[in-house]
């Protein structure tokens, strides 16, 4: 079971490390620069597009563990008609955010409370990055039936060229042409566009004959469609209590200044290292869970459930340790400012443990997505969100102060591993492979 698991997680930890990396390149360039406010205009305008784009990451998880379903039953038909569906989905989305452009900039400005300067470049950052809204959403789909089909090296691919490229353009932009924030999200912009590109020709490049096993009548076909959008509904709810908490945490540190708006930003972009790096086989997960669920092998699927979740543990614990070893160091890495450097000191005892702790709830998010059994996820992170994040971030805020926010957090990530875990032996360990 090793093997298939490490095929399928090493190209997407590859893929998944090169999406922080190109987010610990942004907030360097920027970091650097000599006023404090553009890193904290980079951290509110990533987190307006997060809200965005995460809240649509249904698009791949869900089109994800739908297909592997469909590649375990062998059922080349359905194989393209989700893909046809998500594309779709995706393009009508997209053009949907486009048309809502300025309502969507006001309602987010009128919420975060940031300083002037943070405001005036978030906003010249937001109006051009917004364009990627329909190249974003259509990889999404790609990339999600991609895994579906086994297939980790085309996502992995695209990735590192998309965001090689966005860090090519980004250095050009702020080096040579001489811009700040604005030539961050003109990379992103053309990098994004290049790369959808770039993702069809691989497509037609292996999959272009599966389009002879498209049914036009079989695309609205009503069971498919129900079932294609309630796992897409559990996930968008799921998936909108995460971006809550990581939107609630940036919008409660710029409410305490530009400095603690800067030194949280650098803290979760470790975050993220961390949790792109576990995701690997968090996918892993969700393409093999997946497959033997249609392929009906029960004995697999428990060996596919409990060595993932083996290897992200051990992957979690690697990243405590990282951090715990050199995190003021890598700190420094991001920003020559000494005073966000030592705040982001004062609390980094948060990001240590991370990793390890919220390592069960990424790879259970895998196995559930596989699954398509998004109902438990959905309620998981609901009840996490409501009675465990909020709470304890408003109490420990009124007695730990800066602290509390990050015990919110690693209390947030704890929990629902916890809550799925206790879900699982019903859901996934215990559930005849094949049906759902």
């Amino acid at each position: 079971m090793n093997k298939p698991i490490l095929r399928l997680a090493i190209p997407n930890i590859i893929s998944n490390l090169s999406v922080p990396l190109l987010g610990v390149v942004d907030t360097a360039l920027v970091g650097h620069l000599d006023e404090v406010y553009y890193l904290g205009a980079l951290a509110v305008g990533g987190m307006i597009f997060n809200f965005l784009f995460w809240g649509f990451g249904f698009l791949r998880m869900g089109t994800t563990g739908l297909t592997a379903h469909q590649y375990g039953a062998e059922n080349r038909s359905e194989m393209i008609l989700i893909l046809g569906r998500v594309q779709l989905v995706a393009l009508g989305l997209g053009l949907l955010i486009l048309l809502l452009k300025e309502p969507i900039a006001a309602l987010s400005f009128w919420i975060i409370d940031s300083s002037r300067e943070v405001e005036i470049y978030s906003l010249v950052y937001y109006d051009i990055r917004i364009f990627t809204a329909p190249a974003v959403l259509a990889l999404y789909g790609l990339k999600g039936w991609f895994l579906g089909m086994q297939n980790a090296k085309y996502p992995m691919v695209i990735t590192i060229f998309h965001n090689l490229l966005n860090i090519v353009l980004n250095i050009f932009f702020i080096h040579v042409m001489g811009m700040d924030v604005e030539g961050v999200a003109w990379g992103t912009l053309i990098s994004t566009w290049i790369a959808l590109i770039f993702a069809i020709y691989l497509f037609f490049r292996k999959y272009g004959n599966l389009l002879h096993h498209y049914i036009p009548k079989d695309f609205l076909e009503t069971s498919e469609l129900v079932k294609f959008f309630t796992v897409n509904r559990d996930i968008f709810i799921r998936t909108l209590c995460l971006i809550f908490t990581f939107s609630f945490f940036t919008v409660q540190s710029a409410a305490q200044g530009d400095l603690v708006l800067a030194a949280n930003t650098i803290l979760l972009q470790l975050w993220m290292v961390a949790s792109y790096g576990i995701d690997g086989f968090a996918y892993s997960a969700e393409s093999l869970v997946g497959r033997f669920m249609g392929g009906r092998q029960p004995e697999k699927l428990k060996k596919a459930v409990l060595y993932t979740m083996g290897w992200g543990l051990g992957l979690g614990l690697f990243g405590s340790l990282v951090y715990g070893l050199f995190g003021t160091q890598i700190v420094g890495i991001f920003t020559h400012q000494e005073d966000v450097i030592e705040l982001a000191s004062v609390v980094l005892f948060w990001t240590v443990l991370a990793p390890l702790v919220a390592s069960a709830s990424y790879i259970w998010d895998g196995v559930f997505i596989g699954a398509t059994a998004t109902a438990p996820m959905r309620n998981t992170m609901m009840l996490a969100t409501a009675l465990v994040f909020l709470p304890v971030y408003y109490l420990g805020t009124h007695f730990i102060g800066i602290h509390g926010l990050w015990l919110a957090m690693v209390s947030f990530m704890l929990a629902r591993g916890v809550a799925l875990t206790y879900y699982a032996p019903r859901y996934i360990l215990k559930r005849e492979a094949g049906k759902g």
